[in-house]
């Protein structure tokens, strides 16, 4: 393949990127002016709002699969990109549930471990489909960076959103910056972002194997 023809990380994000930041700048207005709950819902965790950018991830998941498999850089067996993904469910939930045993949610130590488990995940995840896997990483960070400045903000400003709503069981009276760091950054940079690659791997993973399919199917009629 070319140089010419290989499909950049930075090219393949860039337009989702700025879809992604839109979103997050309409949320952010819904909530601070109080527009409808069931759009734009404040409440800690979000609430599953409709407008958000969790719901995008698999929808680019989907894109960046089907970009990569025209540009000759789909998965070498689909199967292995399934059997890894799902390893990596087990690792997030085996953390989220000894975090949960161990500490208070949102507390060092559940982050920690939390943490470790999507770091885990990650790893897991390159090996499954190197080319999407950096992809949807990218992507993560693209579209998380945004959201954690809004939280260095909101959490700092006190502006009650879901951005600095703390989640149930989080201590009462803590400062804001240590909040923050505890809700707001390594969840954002660190769990989100295995969040994303492993939601994008799977969604993408079926889009692979679907067109891989259809490669098959359609080979006969064109001998």
């Amino acid at each position: 393949m070319t140089s010419e023809k290989r499909l950049t990380t930075m090219g393949l994000i860039t337009i989702p990127a700025l879809i992604t930041l839109a979103i997050t700048l309409v949320r952010l207005a819904g909530e601070r002016q109080g527009w409808s709950r069931l759009w734009f819902n404040p409440d800690p965790g979000g609430g599953f709002a409709l407008i958000g950018i969790v719901w995008l991830v698999p929808i680019f998941g989907v894109y960046f699969a089907m970009k990569l498999v025209g540009a000759g850089e789909g998965p070498a067996r689909t199967g292995r990109v399934f059997l890894l993904t799902l390893l990596s469910i087990v690792v997030i939930v085996a953390g989220f549930a000894l975090a949960f045993k161990m500490s208070q949610p949102g507390m060092p130590a559940a982050q920690a471990i939390v943490g470790i488990a999507s770091i885990t995940a990650l790893v897991i995840q390159h090996r499954a489909w190197p080319s999407l896997s950096k992809a949807l990483v990218a992507y993560g960070y693209a579209a998380r960076i945004p959201v954690t400045v809004i939280m260095f903000f909101a959490i700092r400003g006190d502006w009650h959103t879901h951005y600095d709503g703390p989640p149930p069981g989080f201590p009462e009276g803590m400062a804001w910056f240590p909040k923050f760091v505890l809700i707001g950054a390594i969840p954002q940079l660190v769990m989100w972002i295995a969040f994303t690659s492993i939601v994008g791997m799977l969604f993408g993973g079926i889009a692979a194997a679907v067109a891989k399919r259809d490669k098959h199917v359609d080979a006969p009629a064109q001998a």
